[in-house]
């Protein structure tokens, strides 16, 4: 699984002209599923994400995590993430998992990230999405489930 985390002020999704997901100050999240992941992958990147410090602390310095700040959380599918571009010019996404295998592990993720109590909102999984946010910082980091070994 491969994860763009930003950290927002706010966030949201909107389907076919209509909000599906928003939220205030906390971290909107990009999740690519690739066709060899599995739940412990999304296990691992969770608790990463939720204990990730990236929000500043009373002298600006990094040093709390979202579940700290009782931030927010968008989770937005995004299969082009696992894009395999090396070769030519037109991506290939025959490496992302297929829908049948990443619908239930996309909910999964979700799940568990809900489980922290904080808010927690999604996209439409397969839908034309139009995300809108405001980057805080920026700050942008790009997590891949393959660097766990």
């Amino acid at each position: 699984m491969k994860v763009v985390i930003q950290r927002v002020s706010e966030a949201n999704v909107k389907v076919d002209g209509k909000i599906v997901g928003e939220i205030g100050k906390g971290l909107m999240l990009l999740v690519g599923i690739d066709e060899n992941d599995e739940k412990n992958d999304a296990d691992w990147l969770v608790q990463k994400i939720l204990s990730l410090r990236i929000f500043g602390d009373e002298d600006d310095k990094l040093n709390l995590s979202v579940k700290d700040i009782s931030g927010e959380i968008l989770c937005i599918s995004q299969f082009t993430l696992i894009a395999d571009y090396k070769k030519g010019n037109r991506p290939s996404f025959i490496k992302a998992a297929k829908p049948d295998k990443a619908i239930p592990l996309f909910d999964y993720f979700k799940e568990e990230i809900s489980k922290s109590g904080l808010k927690t909102e999604s996209g439409i999984f397969g839908a034309d999405m139009k995300v809108s946010l405001i980057n805080d910082g920026p700050v942008t980091i790009i997590m891949d489930s393959i660097t766990k070994a």
